[in-house]
């Protein structure tokens, strides 16, 4: 169905599917034609979205401007797109979400009650899941959302592409990927999985003014990831972009007992976000585990702005299993690298990185296990860690304008790890990964 031009103050409720054979219903606007959907005035019930998908295949929204939709009540969570049940095939793409807000006053001590999301993806039957989902080329921006995320994928949701969106200017987490909440009504199934999140721009996310992370403002809370996977599986996070965030990609699970698993993080540029610029594991003993998940051709540059000493890469509670390899590390005037506090960190490889730091490497910083380290040499021989790594400039094109890319005789050039499953992956522009003798260090081929 093409709409008209024009301003449409009302919900639209999706329950309909379409099918293979006779294609997919499409809610999308004709031709140049802008057409608005605004929620002025209209009240939300429970979470709901200004367009709900409800246990229906092969939607297609495209092309529509999603706005004004809002709340003041506490447990409402006005949704800018809603897809939720069991379904397949759904694609929501090009369209601009933004003014999507609840501003209750959060409550207890958690400041819980205060929620809304742009785009919210709920997976909340079992086995039935929500399946091949394309959530591509879309605007985010200008949320207010408490406790919740900007983009969430929830629940018993497979197979999915997020891409190409542009998220920025909100007050809480920009894309989110989580497991084991209970939106599935059998744990088994109760994770987002098997998906992949690719050529993402994210932007200016903060917590910092958000009430639900602390009444008084600016709360400094620094909590709001670019990218989360939270209890997340086997999902590949590749050639995004996440700057001016607390934080820039964060591998994590919320829930003890429970662990973020095979995640790759690889092809990033991941510059100037608050608190540092990868972090992984739980934020205290009381979370749960990220094990099994690569890092692996990332470009870090300038993170941990506020000085938390968070370092470029965050190591937290209980990770396992990870590898950390082909990077470029490169801190801002805290010439912190890594900042690992917990020592319930087993099976981590950390190698074929290249760091640096403005000052000498004397004054650059490294904690392992809660043990300091000044200088590459000592904490290679402290921990056993990065033998092959360098420390030195990676001689980036201009950092002042954050092109990152590497100028003709950097020392990143053709020094990775040459691991065969990443020979027909792509660097961050999109070319092939290996264009010399062998994979550069970094994003940038």
């Amino acid at each position: 169905m093409y709409v008209r031009s024009g301003v449409y103050k009302q919900k639209l409720v999706v329950t309909r599917s379409g099918s293979a054979a006779k294609g997919a219903i499409t809610y999308s606007n004709y031709g140049s034609e802008k057409v608005i959907l605004d929620g002025t005035g209209l009240t939300v019930e429970g979470r709901e979205g200004l367009i709900t998908v409800n246990d229906a295949s092969y939607i297609h929204i495209n092309g529509l401007e999603i706005r004004n939709y809002k709340s003041r009540a506490n447990d409402t969570a006005p949704v800018g797109i809603l897809v939720q049940g069991a379904g397949s095939y759904i694609q929501l793409t090009n369209n601009n979400i933004h003014s999507i807000q609840n501003t209750a006053a959060p409550t207890g001590k958690s400041l819980r009650g205060r929620d809304a999301h742009g785009i919210a993806v709920y997976g909340t039957k079992a086995p039935q899941s929500l399946h091949h989902i394309i959530i591509d080329g879309n605007k985010l921006h200008n949320l207010v959302l408490g406790s919740s995320e900007s983009l969430v994928l929830n629940g018993n949701i497979e197979q999915f592409t997020i891409s190409n969106n542009r998220i920025y200017d909100n007050d809480n987490i920009g894309i989110d990927i989580i497991g084991f909440e209970g939106v599935a009504p059998k744990s088994a199934f109760d994770q987002a999985r098997n998906g992949l999140i690719q050529g993402n721009t994210v932007y200016n996310i903060s917590s910092n003014n958000n009430p639900s992370y602390g009444k008084k403002l600016p709360n400094d809370s620094n909590a709001a990831g670019g990218i989360y996977i939270d209890g997340g599986k086997n999902v590949v996070v590749e050639r995004n972009l996440s700057y001016n965030n607390d934080i820039g990609v964060e591998l994590a699970s919320e829930h003890k007992g429970k662990a973020t698993s095979g995640i790759t993080v690889r092809s990033n540029v991941i510059h100037s976000n608050r608190l540092t610029g990868i972090a992984l594991g739980g934020y205290d003993k009381q979370r749960g585990s990220t094990t099994g998940s690569s890092i692996v051709n990332n470009t870090l540059y300038n993170n941990d702005t506020s000085g938390s000493g968070s370092g470029q890469l965050l190591i937290q509670y209980d990770t396992s299993n990870n590898l950390i390899r082909n990077n470029i590390i490169a801190a801002g005037s805290g010439n912190k690298m890594i900042a690992n506090e917990y020592k319930k960190n087993t099976g981590n490889v950390v190698d074929y990185n290249l760091y640096f730091s403005p000052g000498t490497g004397a004054k650059a910083q490294w904690v392992w296990k809660n043990k300091s380290y000044s200088g590459l040499a000592a904490y290679q021989s402290g921990t056993g860690q990065d033998a092959h790594s360098l420390f030195v400039d990676p001689r980036f094109v201009q950092t002042k304008s954050f092109d990152l890319h590497l100028k003709s005789g950097s020392p990143a050039i053709d020094r990775g790890y040459s691991d065969r499953n990443l020979w027909n992956t792509y660097d961050f522009d999109g070319k092939a990964r290996v264009s010399g003798k062998t994979i550069n260090i970094g994003a940038f081929e």
